[in-house]
């Protein structure tokens, strides 16, 4: 194990490395969660449907995504998918948002079928369409209630890009990695990189909090 003061002097000597690392683990896990929400609202409304196709295709998605591994779907879309040349980044950023989108679903389904049906039932009254209601009325009471557990998908996402250091992606943990191998000083380099996650995930805690306390407020 590392003296105190030598991890402290390395965190501290290394931050330009890891600098470019942790912008780029920011921007995967952002574009991976954004897309993730739009999938995961997507196949929600899939699920709740009355149409039986659609609620099967929802279903296949969700099983396929939540019965195999992360790192695997990772792969097919990089490795599986050479003649198409997709990016390492998209590659990445795609697979998380794949894989978030399956249980941001099921986030949405809970939070929407958590609505007393009769608010439903009040905008057909008032003339809205079904759309419309459910636009209107439905989800932004179900974003409100599915915002604890979508932060807490935000946070998993983000210690999930960690991943993408097995297609050579340099975000944090790569380049953690990439500088024990250099030096034969891993437990150093692991520490710190454990560091860098922790603060991101503080930092993104306090942030849902407060958006939580904000929306709270409002109402």
């Amino acid at each position: 194990m590392p003296t105190f003061a030598h991890f402290f002097e390395t965190l501290l000597e290394s931050y330009p490395v890891f600098f470019e690392g942790l912008w780029l683990t920011i921007r995967v896990t952002f574009v991976s969660v954004l897309i993730a929400v739009f999938i995961g609202l997507f196949f929600a409304l899939f699920k709740i449907s009355q149409s039986k196709t659609l609620n099967w295709i929802a279903n296949v998605y969700i099983a396929i995504i939540r019965g195999t591994p992360l790192i695997v779907q990772i792969f097919i879309f990089y490795f599986g998918l050479t003649e198409f040349n997709i990016p390492k980044f998209w590659a990445a950023s795609i697979g998380l948002a794949l894989h978030n989108g399956a249980y941001i679903a099921e986030i949405f389904r809970g939070s929407i079928q958590s609505i007393d049906k009769g608010q439903m039932e009040a905008g057909r009254s008032l003339g809205m369409s079904h759309t419309l209601a459910m636009r209107r009325i439905i989800l932004p009471q179900a974003f409100r209630r599915a915002l604890p557990p979508l932060g807490n998908q935000f946070i998993i996402g983000l210690k999930d890009s960690s991943l993408a250091a097995f297609i050579a992606l340099p975000e944090l943990f790569s380049v953690a990695t990439t500088q024990g191998a250099r030096t034969f000083d891993e437990m150093t380099y692991l520490l710190i990189v454990a560091v860098y996650y922790l603060v991101l995930v503080l930092i993104f805690t306090l942030l849902v909090n407060l958006l939580e306390k904000r929306l709270s407020a409002s109402d």
